[in-house]
């Protein structure tokens, strides 16, 4: 039976650990042919992004195993939140424990979470057009796809699809 998932706020002593596992998915979906990319480079930049966003881990056993930026309209890290939204973004699993519980994890706990923010009523998110297996999860925890909200990466040819929750 695999061991509990702890889910919490990001440390700076998680900051490698979270830089590996984002880099190591992403090339792993196949988005990115090197972790040199400019966009590759941006996300690997995790104390950069913690200054500017909430960041978030899956734990267990001591060991962080995912991790997850959270966001609300007019953060740096919002992309596509609306001013009633919670929007989370680069949820990542360490591809070597991926499908066992984390990613669910921490999606149950983001959804708890904006229960409790004043004037949010739902929450959105965006992923990859061959991410089968994040479409799945997204739609097992209650996720609908809003295709009409659908849009490109800057300066690229990747389209990514949004979800909502309502809450």
């Amino acid at each position: 039976m695999p061991s509990q998932i702890l889910i919490r706020p990001a440390v700076p002593a998680d900051y490698d650990a979270i830089a590996r596992i984002t880099r190591d998915a992403y090339l792993a979906a196949g988005y990115f042919e090197s972790a040199d990319h400019p966009y590759m480079r941006q996300i690997q930049d995790v104390a950069g992004r913690h200054a500017k966003a909430t960041i978030w881990v899956a734990e267990r056993d001591g060991q962080v195993v995912g991790s997850v930026t959270l966001a609300v309209a007019g953060e740096p890290y919002a992309d596509i939140a609306r001013s009633d939204e919670l929007e989370f973004r680069m949820l990542v699993v360490d591809p070597a424990v991926q499908r066992s519980g984390a990613g669910k994890a921490m999606v149950l706990a983001i959804i708890e979470h904006a229960k409790a923010l004043p004037g949010v009523h739902g929450v959105a998110l965006t992923t990859g057009m061959t991410w089968e297996s994040a479409h799945g999860l997204y739609r097992k925890t209650g996720f609908q796809r809003v295709p009409e909200r659908d849009w490109l990466v800057p300066d690229t040819d990747i389209k990514l699809l949004v979800y909502r929750q309502d809450l």
